[in-house]
């Protein structure tokens, strides 16, 4: 039987306060299979975000183990690639510049950097807008050149904190499209935060409901909508409904921690 690409288990997580502690994640229990799609959803202050960012490594945990092929994660690393919100990019390099920068950064000679820089701006459609700079691009521009950079060493997984939350919401369902295509083309693990549960549904093998007081796992749903996901489903009665169960256990969850605290 394959190891899960990520094994997460027993992990808790607190934060210090002044008057002594608070605990952000309790008993997390979270695999993701190999090319897998996993959304995590639930209210503001659930611990999505500190999830995501514990798998990249950018945070550290109390107990419990995370383990990506078996192997205990060790802060950050090429392995998985990370998407925020915010672009991050470098205003004074070009697009292509930006994807360079991170490969680089990984230690490739400069000619393979560029080389392998030009082929993932032609992945997320940007080969015309190579030389602009991030004051030139759009904010859907700027979210593509974020993802080719974050593809462009080869990571195993993909780690995304609400990428398109700052998107209007055409430009926003162009970038659910833009991965949606990425991902079934090359496919790879992906571990996706996200407020929007349309969002979620669209893109997801499987949703998992995080509720908050401390940030625990409610529920998992799995997505069985056909493949490739086209826009059309949205208006369909198994998406609807779906999206229906999500939101109901996403309101349930935060009612009940209303009523805990």
């Amino acid at each position: 039987m394959a190891l899960p690409k990520l094994h997460i288990a027993g992990l808790n997580k607190w934060f210090p306060t002044k008057t002594g502690s608070i605990q952000a994640l309790q008993d997390i229990n979270l695999s993701l299979a190999e090319n897998e799609f996993v959304s995590l959803v639930g209210t503001s202050g659930c611990g999505k975000s500190t999830l995501l960012s514990i798998v990249a490594g950018l945070q550290e945990f109390d107990d419990g183990v995370v383990l990506s092929d078996g192997i205990p994660l060790a802060g950050p690393g090429l392995d998985r690639g990370v998407v925020f919100q915010s672009y991050t990019l470098l205003p004074w390099l070009t697009a292509q510049q930006n994807v360079e920068f991170a490969l680089k950064a990984a230690g490739l000679p400069k000619g393979e950097c560029r080389d392998i820089a030009r082929q993932h701006i032609e992945l997320v459609k940007l080969d015309r807008f190579a030389d602009s700079y991030p004051s030139q691009l759009s904010g859907g521009m700027k979210q593509r050149v974020a993802i080719a950079r974050a593809l462009s060493y080869r990571p195993k997984m993909l780690l995304m904190d609400e990428p398109f939350g700052a998107l209007d919401a055409l430009t926003r369902h162009q970038m659910q499209e833009l991965l949606t295509r990425i991902w079934e083309e090359h496919r790879l693990t992906v571990l996706f935060v996200t407020h929007d549960v349309e969002e979620a549904v669209y893109l997801s093998d499987r949703i998992v409901v995080m509720s908050i007081g401390p940030g625990r796992i409610r529920e998992t749903f799995p997505v069985d909508l056909a493949r490739p996901r086209h826009s059309d489903m949205i208006a369909t009665t198994p998406f609807i409904d779906l999206q229906r169960r999500v939101i109901t256990s996403i309101r349930e969850g935060s009612v009940r921690a209303e009523d805990e605290a």
